[in-house]
């Protein structure tokens, strides 16, 4: 796992992709401009951090400590090329202990339906406990042109 210091956003917004929005809908960082984005990753409060097969960025990891006490799990997640071989597990292994290593009193993790349906019983499983369930209501970004219409096949486009 390396640290990227102030990722480009046109990298991040691929890795991110790659990670989340083709097979999970992960929209929030692909609809922001450059400078917003920009300013997220160029954040010393906000630790970027890629894991890397054939010299490719595969994995992400990013941890928020924006408040004060408080580091969220922003994002966690790998592309198919890593999925299944345990790597999750490391890499989680080191959110705790990176974010910990902080004088920190809370880690949190939000995670939503536009996620993997294996991504919630992984948090569980690796100790955290679900706190507080939300319902919002958001345009699907594949008609928003967030995302390709192509993308996660597997759950349904309502027109």
């Amino acid at each position: 796992m390396n640290r990227v210091d102030r990722p480009n956003v046109d990298w991040y917004r691929d890795l991110f992709t790659r990670v989340g929005a083709l097979d999970w809908l992960w929209f929030s960082r692909l609809k922001m401009d450059d400078a917003t984005l920009g300013a997220i990753l160029g954040d010393p409060q906000v630790e970027i951090f890629a894991l890397e097969r054939a010299d490719r960025a595969e994995g992400l990891l990013e941890l928020d400590f924006r408040d004060g006490a408080t580091c969220e799990l922003a994002f966690l997640g790998l592309t198919p090329t890593l999925q299944g071989a345990g790597v999750g597990r490391a890499l989680m292994s080191a959110a705790i202990e990176r974010a910990f290593a902080r004088p920190i009193t809370k880690l949190q993790i939000h995670t939503c339906t536009f996620d993997s349906p294996v991504a919630l019983p992984f948090y569980i499983r690796s100790g955290f406990m679900p706190v507080r369930r939300e319902i919002e209501i958001v345009d699907d970004p594949r008609l928003t042109g967030t995302i390709p219409e192509g993308a996660a096949a597997h759950i349904p486009v309502i027109r």
